[in-house]
């Protein structure tokens, strides 16, 4: 089975940067220990502080989909409903070459 890649982009409102970051930064090291992660990096746009990324790689959609589910992505989507821009934008891919 394919290894999954995932591109996330989430943007938060102005004046709500340095929430959404402290919620998004919760995220990580709980995610890292997860079933089936392989890679799981935050990143912040250098032009707009606002805007943040992962970059994920999964071991498969099933282990993506457990992640999706865990108590810690669930509770800090609740907690972020109000300090969105937009919606996130999500990818999610599987390497070709």
């Amino acid at each position: 089975m394919p290894k999954i890649d995932v591109v996330a982009h989430i943007h938060a409102k102005a004046g709500s940067e340095g929430a959404l970051r402290e919620i998004l930064e919760g995220f990580v090291a709980p995610t890292r220990r997860e079933n089936g992660c392989l890679r799981y990096d935050l990143f912040v746009d250098l032009a707009d502080a606002g805007k943040f990324t992962f970059i994920e790689e999964w071991e498969s959609v099933e282990t993506l989909e457990e992640h999706g589910r865990s108590p810690h992505i669930t509770s800090g989507r609740a907690r972020m409903a109000d300090i969105l821009r937009e919606p996130g934008w999500v990818q999610v891919l599987t390497r070709l070459v």
